[in-house]
């Protein structure tokens, strides 16, 4: 469908399972501040009331973008816009879809209420078809937002008034694309994929909403647009599973990512009830030893951390380009991966890493989040596993993280247990990806071991990991609380360098001192980065980081995207052969 080009984020939302019949609900939406959470009792869910004031879907209303640019704590936000549905839309189901939503929703057309999710960053999708009627209805969205309450994963928002630290601007409400979908009273609402390419195939397991028993699921892959593989199966309840097998066998490799077209097609009672558009990367992940193996090959990661930051619309890219140009970026840089860090990104992302051949890790924003209680897992668990199923199919996507630096917690026996259970549970819902517990410390539980060392000194830096070359001590930043017990390692943080030498105020910063040239930041980039690519025991590095965000000044872009070094320089740093790598070379 064709939108007007001044539509906000007009691109298709959900680039891997993609159907033509829809509406892009982005753009002007009514908008009020509901500071009392008193909105319901004063009605604001009936159709018929008006909002005070106006907003662009999908900005957040702290950001530029979404033309409000309201900074304070907003306890409550209410959203309404009219919309009608095509003519043709009249038989079978209508959906309406959140990409996100901060963080607490309830939902209602035309008065009736139609659904509620919590989560500030998994998406969700409510039936609506029983509420909307012929001709021009109503949608009414309302939030709940509370960084402070300790009850909610809340990431880098920052929970004082002003950003501070390595906290930033918040964002409350609809910050992700909106839209409108119809399908039959049957379709494909689901798929898992695994791909196998040491067999030729790929294994597929496909959700189907509705009763479509006695019907046909088709699948088709293409390579390049030539026929690839086909397979069908007959549906005999809510789930098919499929082995698809492949004509032709292209890896998806960093750097090179080939991909698989995949067409499914839901068939019953001599009808086409559904069809939808995807696509797929042939490509294993595991642990070798001490080595990370892509496609049986040791690929060193070389890292950056993004936060998913943006100067105009905080939590959401200005455009789908603003998403594909933070990847070069970062692969001009030398990077062939990121840390996805304390968000859980939006699909495009991952697709334009799928795209591009660049290796992510996904993790959950837990920060804000007390997990000395278990209470806290259904605060955290429910999301966390709503966004692994959403994103489990992208080829990019090479680990879990659903923790970030818990070392602040008190390490009680109920914070241990909730990093175990979510580790146990992410294992048992995707066994094809290592899961790290919780990056930096406490481990409890974790296929890989990881460390954040911001020491500044190259020397000393690299002296620490010395002893490991030769079977000696691994260096542990607290062995009193966390065990080393053999499992592959990296440090998941590192450098941090302050450079901001235009600074006029007190307020930026970065890690350690600030190098009082640029030849000295280059020397000392190098250092620290040579430390772990000369390291035969390290298989990855993740630098802090790639941008500016507000006033963290350590990144090597600045908050705008502008070079700060000759981006040349730093890829020539990081692109040499790691130690690792050395040891699988003829």
């Amino acid at each position: 469908m064709k939108h007007p080009s001044a539509l906000p984020r007009p691109e298709y939302p959900r680039p891997q399972w993609v159907r033509q019949d829809w509406i892009n609900l982005n753009g002007p939406w009514q908008f009020e501040i509901d500071h009392g959470k008193s909105g319901k009792e004063r009605g604001y869910q009936e159709s018929g009331h008006n909002l005070s004031g106006t907003i662009t879907v999908p900005f957040c209303p702290e950001s530029k973008l979404s033309g409000v640019e309201y900074k304070d704590f907003m306890a409550a936000v209410w959203y309404k816009r009219e919309f009608s549905v095509p003519d043709g839309w009249t038989n079978g189901r209508i959906l309406l879809h959140f990409g996100a939503v901060d963080y607490e929703t309830e939902v209602w057309v035309n008065g009736i209420s139609v659904g509620k999710h919590r989560g500030g960053y998994s998406s969700f999708t409510f039936d609506i078809t029983s509420a909307v009627s012929p001709g021009t209805n109503v949608v009414t969205v309302y939030a709940e937002d509370d960084v402070r309450s300790g009850r909610q994963p809340r990431g880098k928002q920052s929970g004082r008034f002003y950003s501070h630290g390595c906290d930033y601007t918040r964002t409350t409400g609809i910050w992700q694309t909106v839209w409108l979908e119809q399908v039959s009273e049957s379709y494909l609402s689901d798929m898992q994929l695994v791909p196998d390419p040491d067999n030729k195939c790929a294994h597929l397991e496909v959700q189907i909403s509705g009763n479509a028993a006695g019907g046909t699921l088709n699948a088709s892959a293409f390579f390049e647009g030539n026929p690839a593989g086909n397979v069908s199966a007959v549906v005999s309840g809510p789930s098919v599973k499929l082995t698809l097998p492949l004509s032709e066998i292209h890896l998806w490799e960093v750097g090179n990512a080939r991909l698989y077209d995949l067409k499914l097609s839901l068939h019953h009672e001599g009808q086409e009830r559904d069809t939808v558009e995807s696509y797929f990367g042939l490509r294993t992940v595991r642990l070798d030893g001490m080595a990370f193996r892509i496609n049986g090959k040791s690929v060193f990661q070389r890292l950056v951390l993004d936060q998913g930051f943006y100067p105009e619309g905080v939590y959401t890219a200005p455009s789908d380009e603003d998403l594909r140009k933070d990847i070069e970026i970062s692969m001009g840089l030398g990077f062939n991966g990121a840390r996805l860090h304390e968000k859980m990104f939006e699909p495009r992302f991952l697709y334009w890493a799928d795209r591009l051949g660049y290796l992510v890790w996904g993790e959950h924003a837990n920060w804000g989040l007390d997990i000395t209680t278990t209470e806290s897992l259904a605060s955290f668990l429910p999301e966390w596993l709503e966004g692994v199923e959403r994103d489990f199919n992208h080829p990019a996507l090479i680990g879990w993280c659903p923790f970030n630096e818990t070392w602040d917690q008190d390490g009680t026996k109920q914070h241990n247990d909730v990093l175990r259970i979510v580790y146990e549970v992410t294992k048992r819902l995707d066994p094809t990806r290592p899961v790290i517990d919780t990056s930096g410390n406490f481990h409890v539980v974790t296929d890989i071991f990881d460390l954040h060392d911001y020491d500044q000194n190259p020397l000393t830096f690299r002296a620490r990991y010395e002893a490991m070359k030769t079977g000696g001590e691994v260096y542990n930043t607290f062995p009193d609380r966390q065990k080393y017990e053999g499992q592959p390692y990296f440090i998941s943080e590192y450098g941090g360098i302050w450079w901001n030498p235009d600074q006029k105020d007190e307020k930026s910063w970065g890690y350690g001192d600030r190098p009082v040239s640029e030849e000295e930041f280059i020397e000392r980039y190098e250092g620290l980065t040579n430390a772990l690519l000369d390291h035969p025991m390290m298989f990855g590095f993740c630098y802090t980081q790639l941008y500016d965000v507000e006033q963290e000044v350590n990144g090597l872009y600045t908050y705008d995207r502008q070079a700060k070094f000759n981006p040349e320089v730093i890829r020539r740093i990081n692109s040499r052969q790691a130690a690792i790598e050395e040891m699988d070379s003829p």
